[in-house]
């Protein structure tokens, strides 16, 4: 909402010396956020006049462009009263004519400077101005398309133009909550004004105006709920080609509305004024009674836009006898709307249901000033004065007649009352607020206000339908008092606890990660159909049954995600497509699980009951904490040191296993095929037999259709079973004994996965055993077909003893044999 300060001062009694940037302050402060202050004039200096054009002397130029020699009596402004000889291009006003003269040593906005010159033959000592050249709005005033011609009588010759045009103004930029409807008129923001500073008010809207008399223009309401208040004036006689005048183009101007016509303008103008939307009718084309009700299925209506829109039995409608005439409280109807032809204007001023608004603005993907006041709930009182200002401005401005008849069907609902704890703003907000002091900011915001020993009882104002329980009336007073006053009082930290052990698994996890050189993003929980598509997930896999939201921010991802690959591998791309295509990213989150069950729908009159409570917690879905991690692009850096080392589903496998050793576990990982990972390339992880996740290269498909590097590898894990089987930590313990070392190469079936002989060598090997660790895979002659060789080197160490031949040899001949035994193997020389 843009409000000029001159226009707000009309209504609140400001300090002369108060600026824009104060009073934004104080509105800020007050709940009207302060988006921008446009200063339009305030880059103008030096002598800035009226002028009278003497003479007019059109000369032709080689250029095809035909310029005036002029010249224009300034008065005394210029030191000698002598007529200023200027040469102008534009041709928009004559010989006699008032015109803006800009004198040399002034300044227009953008720095030009204004200075005597030769020009097309003559000294031209000025410049006669347009409304653009002043740095005004576009259509500020109603000359804009050329000079700025003023009317007859506006000024003498001389005369300060920056004065008399009321150049400059002061412009807030207001960002308005939608439950603040109020403030998007003057009459709002000038009440929050007063308010904030403690000045005087003077209501716009409080004028004498006529009664329903019954004799006015014929109104039929079908739908009191859609639309209690209808007023109806006509105004006969009108004018149509009678000019808006600059005044009121300009201050439309300011508050970012172009001129259209008087009558619309005026319209605008008081809607801004009061913030009561107004339309207005060609009379002449209404046939019969006019009335409000509810599209029926299949009506059509052309809206003013030009745009033939299918209605919806949900839409109110106005209605005459030849069907429908408009878009009630949205947007007219082509049929009846004015033009130049007009002379008679019916003008409406109604109240509508605010919910009918916001959903036939959606509907119908329509925005307009007026719609954006009705869907967030207008003051319902003013539609009378309202319809006053407008005929009154039509007859005063536009040589038309009011016509005596009076229309007011229906009438505004009753004023809502509120009642609280005199205390309750003060234990609510800590500050020491009085309950003198409530009464009074409640008083100060509108509500007639009586108070009781312990209580107070607010009748709400009109124009705050947002106010509607104790807490709302406890904001109105916080924010009056000032919010800069609440105490901050740091809550004291209880003694002796810190981390939950669940946080501090995490921490530990993360710093794991870090540590490992990989980085954490977060990334939206919401994936759409494609998503799983382009991860390759068969039809019947459990990852697609998901949990759709009923309101999602994006119609192409309605879906809570069931893994965090789509998420993180998209975050992966965005690097990769950003230069950095060497990337290490994980992410900790949870992911939904619907249970298929559907959650009752409650009311909130009451606690539900422990059935209910029940049932309400079985429908909430399972929300496991997974990890994820992606790793693609080189692993290790290329340099004058050598070749790097590309990144491998070995490094998705390994860092899953260093995690899970910081949290005391081990995990064997065992041959599996699971979208979206390469088949022969992914690994099911496990921790004493349970599975907990996979790692692996993506499928090369996939890498394609997210545009992540080929080769990418991933993981995926349970981390709510990882961390319920955590181990706390303790300090490792060392033998202070040299270790021993053993070799030991096994021909095993091709198939047998290496983890498993790795197991069973540690459990033949005895306690001995400190580590086994894999070192060589060879396929081929002389290892037979079908066969492979494995090599591991075994570590032994004792922490009491120096082992002796002896020990390690009988601990790796118990290794061997228990790998014989069970899995047919065959020791290589």
């Amino acid at each position: 909402m843009k409000a000029p300060l001159s226009w707000i001062r009309e209504y609140a009694a400001l300090p002369d010396d108060l600026t824009a940037d104060d009073l934004a302050t104080r509105l800020t402060a007050l709940g009207l956020k302060l988006e921008a202050v446009e200063r339009p004039g305030h880059d103008l200096t030096g002598p800035l006049v009226v002028g009278r054009v003497l003479t007019m002397e059109p000369e032709p130029q080689k250029n095809g462009k035909t310029i005036n020699w002029c010249t224009v009596d300034v008065g005394g402004a210029n030191g000698t009263g002598e007529p200023q000889g200027i040469v102008c291009g534009a041709h928009n006003f004559a010989v006699g004519d008032l015109v803006v003269v800009v004198l040399p040593g002034g300044v227009l906005p953008g720095g030009f400077e204004i200075a005597a010159r030769k020009t097309y033959g003559h000294v031209s000592a000025g410049m006669i101005c347009s409304a653009t050249e002043l740095g005004l709005p576009e259509g500020a005033l109603s000359s804009a398309g050329g000079i700025v011609v003023l009317p007859p009588g506006a000024g003498e010759p001389g005369d300060d133009a920056l004065e008399l045009l009321d150049l400059r103004d002061e412009v807030l930029e207001l960002e308005v909550n939608p439950d603040r409807a109020y403030a998007l008129s003057l009459r709002g923001v000038a009440r929050e004004a007063a308010l904030g500073l403690g000045v005087a008010f003077r209501d716009p809207a409080e004028r004498e105006v006529p009664p329903a008399d019954g004799s006015g223009p014929a109104v039929a309401i079908e739908d009191p709920d859609g639309c209690p208040v209808f007023v109806a004036r006509t105004v006969s006689g009108f004018d149509p080609t009678a000019p808006t005048p600059d005044w009121m183009v300009r201050r439309l101007a300011l508050v970012g509305q172009r001129s259209i016509s008087l009558a619309v303008d005026v319209t605008n103008y008081v809607m801004f004024e009061l913030g009561r939307p107004i339309h207005g009718y060609d009379a002449d084309k209404l046939t019969g009674t006019v009335g409000v009700r509810r599209a029926r299925a299949g009506e059509r209506l052309t809206t003013l836009d030009g745009t033939d829109r299918a209605l919806s039995p949900e839409d109110l409608v106005v209605t005459d006898d030849s069907g429908i005439i408009g878009l009630g409280g949205v947007m007219g109807g082509r049929t009846t709307e004015m033009s130049e032809t007009t002379t008679r204007v019916l003008v409406e001023s109604a109240h509508w249901d605010a919910p009918s608004m916001f959903r036939t603005g959606r509907r119908h993907k329509l925005t307009s000033e007026a719609g954006r006041r009705n869907e967030r709930g207008v003051d319902p009182e003013v539609c009378e004065a309202a319809a006053d200002r407008v005929v009154t401005l039509l007859a005063e401005l536009g040589g038309g007649t009011v016509d005596p008849g009076v229309t007011v069907v229906g009438g505004p609902p009753p004023r809502r009352t509120v009642t609280i704890p005199l205390d309750l703003p003060a234990r609510v907000t800590g500050m020491d607020i009085a309950s003198h002091t409530t009464v009074a900011d409640l008083e100060a915001v509108g509500c007639d206000v009586e108070a009781g020993a312990d209580t107070l009882t607010a009748v709400v104002p009109s124009w705050r339908p947002d106010l509607v329980d104790p807490f709302d009336l406890v904001e109105e007073v916080a924010r009056v008092v000032g919010y800069e006053h609440v105490p901050s009082v740091l809550p004291p930290a209880p003694s002796g606890r810190g981390l939950t052990a669940a946080q501090a698994l995490r921490r530990r996890v993360g710093r794991t990660l870090a540590g490992e050189g990989y980085v954490e993003v977060l990334t939206f929980p919401f994936v759409g159909e494609a998503d799983l598509d382009r991860l390759g997930l068969p039809a019947d896999d459990p990852r697609r049954t998901t949990l759709r939201l009923a309101n999602p921010l994006s119609a192409e991802e309605p879906l809570m995600t069931t893994t965090l690959l789509p998420g993180l591998l998209r975050t992966v791309a965005r690097n990769v497509g950003r230069g950095q295509g060497d990337v290490a990213l994980f992410e900790v989150a949870p992911v939904t699980r619907p249970r298929g069950v559907g959650a009752p729908i409650l009311g909130v009159d009451r606690r539900p009951d422990d059935a209910e409570w029940e049932a309400l917690n079985a429908a909430v879905p399972e929300q496991p904490l997974h990890l994820a991690l992606a790793v693609g692009g080189e692993r290790d850096r290329s340099g004058w040191w050598g070749e790097g080392r590309a990144a491998t589903w070995a490094d998705a496998v390994e860092t899953a296993r260093v995690v899970a050793r910081a949290l005391g576990l081990e995990l064997t990982a065992r041959n599996a095929t699971r979208a979206p990972w390469h088949p022969g390339r992914c690994a099911e992880l496990l921790v004493d037999g349970a599975s907990v996740g996979h790692a692996g290269e993506l499928h090369p498909r996939v890498c394609r259709d997210l545009g992540v590097p080929a080769r990418t590898a991933v993981a995926e894990l349970d981390l709510d079973a990882l961390l319920a089987r955590a181990v706390p930590a303790r300090a490792p313990e060392f033998s202070s004994f040299p270790v021993a070392k053993e070799d030991v190469a096994l021909v095993v079936d091709a198939d047998l996965p290496a983890a498993v002989l790795a197991a069973t060598l540690r459990e033949g090997a005895g306690p001995l055993l400190e580590s086994v660790r894999l070192f060589d895979v060879w396929t081929g002659p002389p290892v037979p077909e079908g066969r492979r060789s494995l090599a591991f080197a075994l570590r032994f160490r004792s922490p009491e003893r120096t082992l002796t031949e002896q020990d390690t040899a009988a601990a790796r001949e118990g290794a061997v044999a228990l790998a014989v035994q069970r899995h047919g193997a065959e020791q290589r020389a």
